[in-house]
């Protein structure tokens, strides 16, 4: 076996018949640790010269991550579908490698043009969370999730059509049923968006509430119709869900058959 085709076997894991290979767990782990050091990176308290260890250890990461393009690029080849260069281009163009790019691209260039430029290199460290796709190559439950999200897609967002009607019309009655009385918290429509959004989603913070007794007997109404509003696109994506189970399934015994 040469030795492209040997690290494809342990870069790719669809052509692993068991488990997850050994550099493969460590790219895991690579991603996470990458998270704890970021929240730690936020921490005033720590000496200068450990957060500076910290975002050397980073640096280290972007040039681990650099080179596991490359080599991915350069494996691709074994695939029949991406082989020469007009194959390796058609790799690139994959969502995974895509993701693979913005896990350590943007962050390096943004910190070569930046210069150490504390102010640009602080907004840019949100660019990180792009490393939280790469575990969607490593966790097939991601591909199932996605699949389940398009196969629902069209009945999630009929629901997100209800939800913000409903929104807006209880900013609407909440405004001309509240807003003389309490005009800083819904003396206007988008002010009482803002109760309407936190009833509606159950959350409610408590900044502003009607103290009316029409107000009060509205805000009830609206508060059970929250619970319709969380619940319709949750039993939406979770049958969604539950029938791409079913299939996949059903996809492996027939392929055992």
């Amino acid at each position: 076996m040469s030795m492209r085709a040997s690290l494809y076997r342990h870069l790719e894991p669809s052509v692993r018949d068991k488990g997850i290979s050994p550099l493969n767990l460590f790219l895991i782990a690579l991603v996470l640790v990458s998270f704890l050091t970021f929240s730690l990176e936020t921490e005033k308290t720590f000496s200068v010269e450990f957060r500076n260890q910290l975002a050397v250890f980073n640096i280290l990461v972007l040039a681990i991550f650099a080179l596991e393009y490359i080599a991915r690029v350069w494996v691709a080849g074994e695939n029949q579908n991406f082989k020469g260069i007009k194959g390796r281009m058609s790799y690139m163009l994959t969502p995974f490698a895509l993701t693979d790019l913005l896990a350590f691209l943007p962050e390096l260039i943004a910190l070569i043009i930046t210069a150490g430029d504390a102010r640009a290199i602080a907004a840019l460290k949100a660019l990180r969370l792009f490393r939280l796709l790469k575990l969607a190559r490593f966790v097939p439950a991601f591909g199932m999730l996605w699949s389940a999200l398009k196969r629902s897609g069209a009945q999630l967002a009929v629901a997100l059509i209800v939800a913000l009607a409903l929104i807006y019309v209880s900013a609407i009655v909440i405004y001309f049923i509240e807003g003389d009385i309490q005009p800083e918290a819904f003396g206007s429509i988008p002010r009482a968006t803002w109760w309407a959004v936190a009833t509606l989603t159950t959350v409610g913070y408590g900044d502003s509430y009607p103290i009316t007794v029409a107000g009060k007997i509205f805000a009830g109404i609206i508060a059970l119709a929250g619970i319709g509003v969380v619940a319709l696109p949750a039993g939406i994506f979770a049958s969604a869900v539950s029938d791409e189970v079913d299939e996949r399934a059903q996809q492996k015994k027939r392929n055992k058959g």
